[in-house]
């Protein structure tokens, strides 16, 4: 992607988002004002990013619902249909396969594998199937390349499987430190430290 301030490479994701929603909807044309009110962005602030990118639309006739997809798709190299495992459905794996605010952007979670799946089905119905983690290489969906880690331990054993079964990126909700095989990328959720975080500087603009 080219070299984009930081804040309009955050926005692109949800002006796709919301374009894939719209065309779900069946919109195939819309106004910047139009989007603004969808995204809660300002009208000004939709025009210049796309602006960014070129010439996206016409005055007075707006964009091009389906050509914005492609574009934005093409700029920010994501693939709707990227599949998504997840690995352990406890309380913070359950809450992560019903949390839908990414659909319609970053693919979708296909299946999930756990210690033990019965009790997981037991305790209440999930959104896709769930296998037993002894089993990942027999049901790991062709092509994935992303895993979502929720396990409380035993991590470096399961992200050296995912490497061997091509797992390309992985999101870390663990607090457990692993060795990253080479050619494979990791992105840590660590939500103490970011409310650590949200309280420092909030404590900072009480002090201003």
């Amino acid at each position: 992607m080219k070299n984009f301030p930081n804040a309009t490479l955050r926005r692109y994701p949800v002006y796709l988002k919301a374009l894939r929603k719209l065309k779900e909807d069946g919109v195939e044309r819309i106004m910047s004002s139009e989007l603004a009110k969808y995204v809660d962005i300002k009208s000004t602030t939709i025009r210049r990013d796309f602006s960014l990118i070129g010439s996206l639309g016409k005055q007075g006739y707006g964009y091009d619902v389906n050509r914005l997809i492609e574009i934005f798709s093409e700029e920010l190299g994501v693939d709707y249909d990227e599949k998504i495992i997840l690995i352990g459905v406890g309380r913070l794996g359950r809450a992560i396969l019903n949390y839908n605010r990414w659909n319609h952007v970053a693919g979708e979670i296909v299946c999930a594998f756990d210690l033990k799946p019965e009790h997981v089905l037991k305790k209440e119905e999930v959104p896709v199937p769930v296998f037993s983690i002894g089993t990942l290489k027999e049901n790991f969906p062709e092509g994935c390349r992303i895993a979502i880690l929720c396990i409380p331990g035993g991590a470096q054993a399961i992200v050296n499987q995912l490497k061997d079964l091509g797992i390309k990126g992985v999101i870390n909700f663990t607090r457990e430190h692993f060795i990253l095989p080479d050619g494979m990328l990791v992105k840590n959720v660590d939500v103490v430290s970011m409310i650590q975080e949200i309280v420092f500087e909030v404590n900072a603009l009480d002090n201003k």
